[in-house]
């Protein structure tokens, strides 16, 4: 079973310019521009949140064909559309693995095919289900390989945000460790599961000046 690492938290946007907004409000930085997706028909933003995260502002790119599939994250789902078009918001997680395939293989839970994508010149593999979903109810995270050992973050605009924890919200927080565990043996670092009414995705971050913003 690889080692992985949390990688990346997603906010889900109806469109950059609401989701860049949105974290100017919320934590009080502007989020630089990414890039575009082609395999997607999406487009981002991107900064670093300390270590090895990063924070990913996404949305359907309007200027991009629409691609041969369902785009990834539910971004073409009625529901989450209409979820979005109120706010953006915390709709996602990454894990970084050695070894993409193995961890893939390894879940209880499942993950998605291992799938090539691009981004410019960075190219990398993640788990995306077929349909579009999200894996566990919306609460487990895709798998992602950087290739060539890229560390894209690194390269990432650091606006002094940190992030404080992952907290995953569940009614059955037990089904969620186990999932998590068939990843990672050891755990995530950063990642805390609790009981809760709902299947539920929050992010504790500390922005420049110490305060907690939770998103």
């Amino acid at each position: 079973m690889s080692r992985c690492e949390l990688d990346h938290i997603i906010i889900g946007a109806a469109s950059l310019e609401a989701g860049v907004r949105f974290i100017r409000e919320r934590l009080g930085v502007d989020i630089p521009a990414g890039g575009k997706h082609p395999d997607m028909g999406t487009h981002n933003h991107l900064m670093r949140l300390g270590g090895n995260a990063f924070l990913e502002v996404i949305s359907i790119d309007p200027k991009a064909p629409a691609p041969g599939r369902p785009r990834w994250f539910r971004l073409d789902e009625p529901a989450m559309q209409a979820r979005l078009a109120e706010s953006p918001a915390l709709i996602s997680w990454a894990i970084r693995s050695p070894d993409i395939v193995a961890t893939a293989q390894s879940s209880a839970f499942a993950v998605g095919a291992v799938t090539a994508l691009r981004r410019d010149a960075l190219t990398w593999r993640l788990t995306v289900p077929e349909d579009g979903s999200i894996p566990g109810e919306g609460v487990m995270p895709h798998v992602i390989e950087w290739d060539g050992g890229a560390r894209p973050w690194e390269r990432m605009a650091d606006r002094g945000c940190r992030l404080d924890a992952l907290v995953i919200t569940h009614p059955n927080p037990d089904n969620i460790e186990a999932g998590l565990r068939s990843l990672c043996s050891k755990g995530i670092a950063g990642v805390h599961v609790k009981q809760g009414p709902t299947p539920a995705l929050s992010a504790r971050i500390v922005v420049p000046g110490g305060a907690v913003v939770v998103l």
